[in-house]
């Protein structure tokens, strides 16, 4: 630990993370969401693809005792990060199922392979990709700009590597922003069906600022679209109970 870092309790402290301190992305919410969506008590490969700090895939081993996770990771600060929150004395338990690949996601074919995105070597695949437009506000902090800084086909590119990497009948799940949707749902395409859509709204009558979405891979079943989730009471900074459940570990979001 540094004066430039923080380490930070998930889970009501079911496990750590360090964090830069005022620079780069640092997780919260969408990190322990996006976790939920894992809900398989087997013991089950999860592939964390950009996973900073780790945050997401250290929500998984936290909650699921049975799986192995690896946490795939592009920045090589970000990875460190992840490597050194996998060693903190307070995630020993989980520290023997976590692994740490640096590698960019968007790798194709035998450079994938080689790289450590190995095929059909996962039964789960989560993803918390950037999510800010070109046209955003520019950030100063360039280890937050890459974190969050969107390019042209991304969706198609990550979910390729998804499908790729994942066995057929996997879970690809992730959280994104809603004016995706459409680029989401394109780059399934043929290698994910059975899709189902939920959409996050602060409070009840305001609009959604986020969706989970998962899909199987190779399944002909049809898009759904999911009850919304409401993340808090109206007139109230408190989560609802069952967001508060999916933020601390006691409760995985099933698929329908």
């Amino acid at each position: 630990m540094t004066a430039t870092d923080t380490v930070d309790a998930f889970h009501r402290g079911g496990f750590h993370v360090v964090q830069p301190k005022g620079r780069g992305h640092r997780s919260g919410m969408d990190a322990m969401l996006l976790a939920a969506l894992v809900a398989d008590d087997r013991k089950v490969r999860v592939a964390d693809l950009g996973a900073g700090a780790g945050a997401a895939g250290l929500a998984v081993a936290s909650r699921l005792v049975n799986t192995q996770v690896v946490l795939f990771e592009r920045s090589a600060e970000m990875a460190d990060y992840a490597r050194r929150s996998i060693q903190l004395p307070d995630n020993a338990h989980i520290a023997n199922r976590v692994s740490v690949v640096e590698v960019d996601v968007t790798l194709t074919a035998k450079a994938r392979n080689d790289a450590g995105l190995t095929d059909e070597s996962f039964h789960h695949v989560i993803m918390n990709p950037p999510f800010n437009d070109a046209g955003d506000r520019r950030t100063p902090d360039a280890l937050k700009a890459e974190a969050h800084a969107m390019t042209d086909g991304l969706f198609e590119s990550w979910i390729r590597t998804a499908g790729a990497i994942m066995i057929p009948g996997g879970q690809m799940s992730l959280i994104a922003r809603p004016q995706s949707i459409a680029e989401i749902v394109t780059a399934c395409g043929r290698r994910f069906g059975g899709i189902e859509i939920t959409a996050i709204h602060p409070r009840p009558g305001e609009n959604a600022v986020r969706i989970l979405v998962t899909g199987i891979k190779g399944s002909r079943a049809r898009l759904s679209l999911r009850a919304a989730l409401i993340m808090h009471e109206e007139g109230s900074h408190k989560f609802s109970p069952l967001v508060d459940d999916f933020n601390n570990g006691r409760a995985a979001y099933a698929r329908l």
